[in-house]
């Protein structure tokens, strides 16, 4: 599935102040934050809908191809000359 970009407005001191202490127990927002829409997604998505989304990306991934190991060429040794 692609992504997509969430853009709220929050007031700036609040968002420092979660910054500060979030910082100060090394948790990231960007996890918290994926953890949090996820716990929206699953509660307010009927389980249905989210089978069939889930489906139609593993149907998708198995259609695409996978892409060959990329090969590098053989070295040829730069002075080649042939004795006559």
């Amino acid at each position: 599935m692609k992504n997509a970009t969430v853009q709220i407005t929050y007031p700036s001191e609040k968002l420092a102040a979660i910054r500060q202490y979030m910082g100060k127990k090394d948790v990231e927002m960007g996890a918290e934050l994926q953890d949090a829409l996820t716990k929206l997604y699953e509660k307010h998505v009927p389980r249905e809908v989210r089978e069939y989304l889930e489906s139609l990306a593993s149907a998708k991934a198995e259609k695409q191809p996978r892409r060959p190991a990329r090969q590098t060429p053989a070295r040829v040794p730069e002075n080649t000359t042939s004795s006559e």
